[in-house]
């Protein structure tokens, strides 16, 4: 990208585009641009259309969409198959309508089979059927990838899409009824360390495995991609390594400093058994990440304690 290209952030505001725009402008990019939903409501075709033509950004990163753990995924799911697949389909029209000279869509691992073999490969995509918590969800970010295919097919255009495993990192989301397992048992060590509770209770059986990744190290290989990628194929985003949610469970007991033990409600659904992505696509283009998991979630934990945990003590409060 040159230095002056105008570049537009979907989803600035999330924890994946707040990383991208810090990645941006560490890289001494300037001519950013962005909207909140105030400004920009991306579910309104016409007003995604006349943005576009009247910004004409450089280059996209599609990061904003609407997001959640088990419980959202499976409780709105009107909402998130028509909210994702209405995003995707505005902004990727708008690009090609403006003349984006190059788009990069992210979506999630969820998109591959539920029972696919492991590690995840890209070629998985549509072999089997999907994990039912967040079908409608996995659906819409299927869709995106194939609208950037077929608007490089059918016109010429340089969108390539990336599938990050589980994120994690500054900016998530700690809401126990919406977030992703992660941010939650940050926060429920937490609480249970602040109250000097016996334990915590985790939902599941705790023997499903999962791959995370710190956030940043995703802007990083975004920009990397962006950079150095025009190919069709998606690529997938991960660390190649992944771990049960029990021990994922007692490793954020311990960084947070949480001394009790930990319960898992096997009346609750565990989702997908297993999700590690087989990244040797990236790495060998010559991509890596640079955050370890207890590293990150060290870091992740200071931010909680910074900017989520003094929210969440008042709503107690």
């Amino acid at each position: 990208m040159r230095p002056d290209a105008k570049v537009y952030v979907a989803g600035h505001d999330g924890m994946v585009g707040s990383a991208l725009v810090h990645a941006l402008r560490a890289r001494g990019f300037t001519n950013l641009v962005w909207r909140t939903r105030e400004q920009l409501e991306l579910l309104d075709q016409r007003a995604v259309r006349d943005f576009f033509l009247a910004e004409r950004p450089d280059h996209v990163f599609l990061a904003a969409a609407r997001v959640g753990g088990i419980i959202a995924n499976n409780t709105y799911r009107a909402d998130f198959i028509y909210e994702n697949l209405t995003i995707s389909a505005n902004v990727i029209h708008a690009a090609h309508e403006s003349g984006v000279t190059k788009l990069l869509n992210l979506g999630s691992s969820c998109i591959y089979p539920r029972l696919a073999p492991q590690p995840l490969k890209e070629e998985y995509l549509l072999t089997g059927a999907l994990e039912p918590t967040n079908e409608p969800y996995a659906i819409a970010k299927i869709a995106a990838i194939k609208l950037c295919e077929s608007y490089r097919r059918q016109y010429g255009r340089n969108f390539v899409s990336v599938m990050p495993t589980n994120l994690y990192g500054p900016g998530d989301n700690f809401d126990l009824e919406s977030s992703h397992v992660l941010p939650a048992l940050i926060r429920k060590c937490h609480e249970a360390k602040v109250r000097d509770d016996h334990a915590i209770t985790v939902w599941g059986t705790g023997n499903p495995r999962r791959e995370f990744l710190y956030v940043d190290d995703l802007a990083d290989a975004c920009m990397f991609v962006m950079e150095h990628y025009d190919e069709e194929p998606f690529l997938n985003i991960g660390c190649g390594e992944d771990l049960t949610i029990r021990e994922l469970a007692e490793l954020v007991a311990q960084v947070v400093g949480f001394r009790g033990g930990v319960r898992f409600d096997e009346s609750k659904p565990d989702g997908t058994p297993r999700k590690l992505l087989d990244v040797s696509r990236l790495r060998a283009l010559g991509w890596s990440p640079k955050v370890g998991l207890q590293a990150g979630i060290a870091k992740a934990y200071n931010w909680f304690l910074e900017h989520a945990a003094p929210r969440v003590h008042a709503q107690a409060d």
